[in-house]
C-alpha cells in the first residue's frame, strides 16, 4: 500500500472518528433535555405524591390529592415539556425580548414598554393580592412546580436555549412568578382584542382617498344573508330603557395627527396571530339532534402558525377538579375543555375595547397635554430594555389619562394618539378560568363567567342534563360618544368611556328553539342591541356555512361525532361561490384560459390540496382585487382597504362602477377585468409553479410550515431545520371553516391556522376527540414533538381520555412525583 494511501486512510479514519464523536455530542445533545416520564423523582415542595399518566401522544393526566400540589405539578410537567416556549413568551409579556434575541428586537420591546404590558401585569397582580389572595396562592403553587423543574435541569432546560447561547450572550433563566403568569394573559389579551391599528389604518384611508370613498369600500356587515348568534329579540332580558350611543364624530383634521406609531410588531403578532389569522368556530348541538341523544360540543381557534402548538392538552384531577382540555404552558387550569358535568369552547368575540384619544401637546410643555380647556400633567414612565449584546436602551414613556402615548414622538407641531384600552383595569381572567373548570351547572358557569373581563370571547357551554347555552363575557365599554372607528379628540372630553355594558346585560342564549348554537367571530347581536360591542364583524362565511351544514345533517336525521369532524374540516368557499357564476357565460379565444374558465366552472368549490381549481380560484381571485382597486386606491392601499363584504357584494355588481379601470381610456365591463385577472393568474403559475395546468395544486402552494420563534426565523438554514416543521401542503383558506390562511404578499404559505380541534361527546366523554398541529413536546427531535402533524394535516383526531379506568389503561408512561423530604 502507498504511503499516500496510508496517509489518505489515516486521515479519513480521523474524520470519520471525529464526525462520529460529533454526531453523538449532537445525539446526547439534542437528548439531554427530554424529561423523565417514568419511574419516581423527589421534588421538593410537593405535600403529597402526585401520578403523571402520558399517553401515546404525550398527554399527561394528573392525579393528586390536594389543589396545591395539582397546580405545583401542572406546573412542573408544563416546563418539562415547554419550558423554552414558557421563557419565549414571558420575555414577550414583560418587553424584554432583546435580553435573548439582541438589537433586531429592540422596535418590539419599545412598542411592548409603551403600552405598559409589564405595567398593567403588576396592576392585577397587586389586585389579586389585594382582594383574592387565594388566586396568589394558586399561582405561587404553579410557579413553584415550575422552578422544582428548572433547579433540577438548568443545565439541559431545552435544545434552544443551547443553541441561542452559543451565537448571543447566555442570560440568566430567572425564576418563575405569578407575574410571569400573569403577564402572559396580557399578551392574549392584546392579540385577541387590539383594534387600535384598524382606526390608524382607517384615518390613513380617509387622509388619502376621503371619507365617503373609505365608507364604500368597506361596508358594515351584511345583516340580510350572514348569521347574528343572539339577535335582540332573543335577549328578553335587556333593559328597554338603555339608550344607544351616539355615534356622530367632530371634524377631524387628519393631517395633522402623528399617525406613525412608536416601536414595531412583528408581520405575525407577538404570539397568537396578526389580525386577519385571528379567528374560531365553536358550536353546540342540542341531544334532540344528535345521533347520541345528548349534546355535541365543537370548537376550533384559528391562531398564528407556531411551533410548538399554542396548546397544551392535559388532564387535572384532584379532590374537587376533575378537567380536561387545552391549557396554556405558563398558566394554570384549563381555558377550553370539559369536567365531569360541563363542557365549554371558546372563539373570539372581537369587540371594540381599545380607543385612540388624539391629544393636543402644549406647545411650552411637551409633557402637558389639553383637557377640558387645562393643561394636564402626563405620567413620566422610565423603561430600561436591556440588550444581548448591545447597550441598555432607555425609553421615555407618556402617559395622559387616556392611556400611554402611542405616536412616534417626531415632530412637535402634530397631535399625538393615546391609547384607552379595558386591560388598563385589573384583569380577573385567571380567576374566571380557575371556577369555570371546577363548575357543576349552567350557573356556575354564568357566575365564573362574570370575572372573564378581557379578552372577551363567546363561550359555548353544554351540560350532562341536556342543556346547551351561549354567553359572551367581557369588559366592554359605554362610551359617551363615537363608534370606535376612527381616533376621537381626547381633549373635549365629549368622548370618555361611562363604564361598562352590565354582565347581566351580555348577550346570550340557553336552550335556544333551533336547538344549536354556532359562533364563528360573525355578528353576535344585531344593529338593534342596544349597546355598542363592535362594528366590524368577520365576513360571516364560516358561521353560514357551519349552519347549513348542520340544518342538513339535522334533516338527514341527526348530528353526530363524525359529521361534526366533517364540518371542522370543511374546505367549501362561500367567496368562490359568489364568482363562479361569473364564469358560467365567460369564454376566451385563448385555450389556456378557457381550460382555467372550464376548471373553475366544474369545480366543487372545495379547497382540497391536489384540487387545481382551488388554486386557479385562489390566484385569480388576489389578482382580480387588485385590478378592481388598485386604480382607485393605489396599488399600496389594495390590503388596507380590501373587505370579503365588499367583494362578495361586487360579485352580484355587474354594473359597479368598480369594474372600470380609470387608467385606460376603455369602459372595462365585469367580463374584461375576470379575463385579464385570468391572464394575470396564468402568468403568475407559469413564473412560479410550472407551464403545465396540472401541477398546479392549490398543496404546491398552500403548505404549512411551523416556525419556532426566533431561531427559526434566524435564517439559517441548518439551524432552522433543526426547530421547524415542514412546509406540509395543506386543504383549507381564507373565510373557510377550516381556515388555514394566508398573505397575498406570500401565496399561500399558512400564517394563520387551525390551533387545535376539539369534539365533546356529553352522553360519553371517553369518546371525546381533539388533536393539536404538532405536539405536546417542545424539546427537537422528541417523538413528541411532532406526532400529529399527520393527524391534523388529514382531518383526523386521538381519543380525548378522561376517565381514570381509560387514562391508565391507555397510559405510555407512569411518573410519580414524591416530597422530597418525605
Amino acid at each position: 500500500m502507498s504511503r499516500a494511501r496510508k496517509i489518505g486512510l489515516g486521515v479519513g479514519g480521523g474524520i470519520i472518528v471525529l464526525l462520529l464523536v460529533l454526531v453523538l455530542v449532537i445525539y446526547n445533545q439534542t437528548r439531554r433535555p427530554f424529561p423523565k416520564v417514568r419511574g419516581r423523582v423527589d421534588v421538593v415542595g410537593l405535600q403529597q405524591p402526585v401520578d403523571i399518566y402520558r399517553d401515546e401522544y404525550g398527554i399527561p393526566h394528573i392525579y393528586a390529592q390536594n389543589e396545591h400540589d395539582l397546580y405545583f405539578a401542572q406546573g412542573y410537567v408544563h416546563a418539562q415539556d415547554r419550558f423554552w416556549q414558557m421563557e419565549w413568551w414571558r420575555h414577550v409579556g414583560q418587553g424584554r425580548i432583546s435580553e435573548i434575541a439582541g438589537s433586531g428586537t429592540v422596535e418590539f420591546d419599545v412598542f411592548i414598554r409603551t403600552m405598559g404590558w409589564n405595567r398593567l401585569a403588576e396592576k392585577t397582580l397587586a389586585y389579586y393580592e389585594q382582594e383574592e389572595p387565594e388566586y396568589v396562592a394558586l399561582l405561587q403553587a404553579y410557579s413553584d412546580g415550575v422552578n422544582a423543574y428548572i433547579e433540577a435541569n438548568r443545565k439541559s432546560l431545552s435544545l434552544n436555549i443551547t443553541i441561542l447561547g452559543l451565537v448571543n450572550d447566555k442570560w440568566e433563566i430567572e425564576p418563575w412568578t405569578p407575574l410571569n403568569t400573569i403577564t402572559w394573559g396580557v399578551v392574549m389579551a392584546d392579540d385577541l382584542s387590539g383594534n387600535w391599528n384598524s382606526e390608524v389604518n382607517r384615518a390613513k384611508m380617509i387622509q388619502a382617498l376621503g371619507e365617503a370613498q373609505v365608507a364604500n369600500l368597506l361596508p358594515g356587515y351584511p345583516y340580510e344573508n350572514r348569521p347574528v348568534t343572539v339577535p335582540t329579540d332573543a335577549m328578553p332580558f335587556l333593559d328597554s330603557t338603555t339608550p344607544t350611543t351616539p355615534t356622530s364624530q367632530t371634524p377631524i383634521d387628519w393631517h395633522n395627527i402623528q399617525t406613525n406609531l412608536v416601536g414595531a410588531i412583528p408581520p405575525d403578532g407577538f404570539a397568537f396571530g396578526a389580525d386577519l389569522f385571528v379567528g374560531s368556530n365553536n358550536w353546540v348541538v342540542s341531544g334532540e339532534h344528535t345521533s347520541t341523544g345528548q349534546p355535541l360540543l365543537a370548537n376550533d381557534p384559528h391562531l398564528g402558525i407556531q411551533m410548538p402548538s399554542i396548546w397544551y392538552e392535559i388532564g387535572l384531577h384532584a379532590p374537587g377538579m376533575d378537567v380536561v382540555g387545552f391549557s396554556f404552558a405558563g398558566a394554570p387550569g384549563v381555558v377550553i375543555g370539559h369536567n365531569n358535568h360541563i363542557a365549554w369552547g371558546v372563539t373570539n368575540t372581537g369587540p371594540d375595547v381599545q380607543d385612540l384619544y388624539i391629544e393636543k401637546i402644549n406647545p411650552n410643555n411637551p409633557r402637558q397635554y389639553e383637557f377640558r380647556g387645562e393643561w394636564q400633567d402626563m405620567t413620566v414612565h422610565e423603561e430600561i430594555i436591556k440588550v444581548n449584546g448591545g447597550d441598555d436602551v432607555v425609553l421615555e414613556v407618556l402617559e395622559t389619562h387616556h392611556g400611554p402615548i402611542i405616536s412616534d414622538l417626531v415632530d412637535d407641531s402634530k397631535d399625538l394618539l393615546a391609547i384607552r384600552w379595558t386591560a388598563q383595569e385589573p384583569s380577573r381572567v385567571l380567576q374566571a378560568v380557575i371556577l369555570l373548570n371546577q363548575a357543576q351547572n349552567y350557573a356556575d358557569f354564568r357566575a365564573a363567567l362574570q370575572y372573564w373581563d378581557l379578552p372577551a370571547q363567546n363561550v359555548v357551554y353544554a351540560d350532562i342534563e341536556g342543556n346547551i347555552a351561549y354567553q359572551m363575557p367581557g369588559r366592554i365599554p359605554i362610551r359617551a360618544r363615537g363608534n370606535g372607528l376612527l381616533p376621537v379628540p381626547g381633549w373635549t372630553g365629549e368622548y370618555e368611556w361611562e363604564g361598562w355594558i352590565p354582565y347581566d346585560e351580555l348577550p346570550r342564549l340557553f336552550n335556544p328553539a333551533e336547538g344549536f348554537i354556532v359562533t364563528a367571530n360573525h355578528a353576535i347581536v344585531d344593529a338593534d342591541y342596544p349597546y355598542l360591542i363592535a362594528v366590524n364583524w368577520a365576513d360571516g362565511d364560516r358561521g353560514e356555512r357551519i349552519i347549513r351544514m348542520l340544518e342538513a345533517a339535522i334533516a338527514n336525521g341527526g348530528v353526530s361525532i363524525e359529521e361534526i369532524a366533517r364540518i371542522q374540516n370543511d374546505n367549501y368557499s362561500l367567496l368562490a361561490e359568489s364568482y363562479q357564476p361569473l364564469f358560467r357565460g365567460l369564454s376566451s379565444n385563448d385555450a389556456q384560459i378557457q381550460a382555467i374558465i372550464e376548471r373553475i366552472r366544474g369545480w366543487d368549490l372545495q379547497e382540497h390540496r391536489d384540487s387545481v381549481p382551488a388554486a386557479l380560484f385562489e390566484i385569480f381571485f388576489m389578482h382580480l382585487v387588485n385590478r378592481v382597486l388598485a386604480d382607485d386606491v393605489g396599488a399600496e392601499h389594495v390590503n388596507t382597504i380590501y373587505s370579503s363584504i365588499f367583494f362578495h357584494q361586487l360579485a352580484n355588481q355587474p354594473g359597479a362602477v368598480w369594474w372600470n379601470d380609470r387608467n385606460t381610456p376603455a369602459q372595462e365591463t365585469q367580463q374584461d377585468i375576470v379575463l385579464l385577472a385570468l391572464a394575470d393568474t396564468r402568468s403568475w403559475f407559469e413564473a412560479n409553479v410550472s407551464k403545465n395546468i396540472n401541477d398546479w395544486t392549490w398543496g404546491s402552494l398552500h403548505t404549512a410550515t411551523f416556525v419556532s420563534a426566533p431561531l427559526g426565523q434566524s435564517g439559517v438554514g441548518p439551524i432552522e431545520r433543526i426547530v421547524n416543521r415542514g412546509p406540509f401542503p395543506a386543504d383549507g383558506g381564507r373565510n373557510l371553516v377550516n381556515a388555514n390562511s394566508w398573505r397575498w404578499s406570500d401565496p399561500a404559505a399558512v400564517a394563520g391556522h387551525v390551533s387545535m380541534r376539539m369534539i365533546v361527546d356529553m352522553g360519553d366523554f371517553d369518546a371525546s376527540l381533539a388533536v393539536i398541529p404538532t405536539g405536546q413536546s417542545g424539546h427537537p427531535y422528541h417523538k413528541h414533538y411532532d406526532d400529529m402533524i399527520e393527524l391534523w394535516l388529514n382531518g383526523k383526531y386521538h381519543p380525548m381520555l378522561f376517565s381514570r379506568e381509560a387514562v391508565e389503561g391507555a397510559a405510555a408512561t407512569h411518573l410519580i412525583l414524591r416530597p422530597a423530604n418525605k
